[in-house]
């Protein structure tokens, strides 16, 4: 008997996390390795299949060797030679309906005078935690009618 209230307890804690799982497709664009390789271990945790790139150029690449078969980008904002609202705009011109959520250290409100069509864009501000880059995620993608049970 002991064993089904061990059995009973570890499944009440877990149950929180059960909530942030997916199976989704992401994009993660962060020229920090040290940041690219938490949030993309942190994704990956709890079931999402994950694209890493350094950069707008190398994430330009990557989307044509995956023919553009992701359901979210994440993106830093800031990063060398190609930013965040300039990658945008180049991902727009193949997929337009795209969700993304960028991520930066600056306000939100001055990230977003950079962006042109921030309809579709939401917005994690840095440092944030493992939790709040997975409840970002599900956030964003449950507006898009991905990750809910029917």
């Amino acid at each position: 008997m002991p064993n089904e209230n061990e059995v009973a307890g570890k499944v009440a804690v877990a149950a929180p996390a059960r909530d942030l799982t997916g199976q989704e497709r992401i994009l993660l664009v962060e020229d920090e390795e040290s940041v690219r390789a938490f949030s993309a271990r942190a994704l990956r945790a709890t079931g999402y299949e994950v694209f890493e790139a350094d950069g707008g150029e190398e994430a330009l690449e990557v989307l044509e060797d995956i023919d553009f078969k992701i359901d979210l980008m994440i993106s830093d904002v800031v990063m060398p030679e190609m930013d965040g609202p300039s990658l945008l705009k180049h991902v727009r011109k193949q997929m337009p309906d795209l969700k993304v959520i960028f991520v930066s250290g600056y306000a939100e409100e001055s990230v977003r005078r950079d962006i042109e069509d921030d309809q579709s864009v939401d917005f994690l501000p840095k440092p944030y935690s493992l939790d709040q880059i997975n409840s970002k995620v599900k956030e964003v993608l449950q507006r898009l009618g991905k990750g809910e049970t029917n």
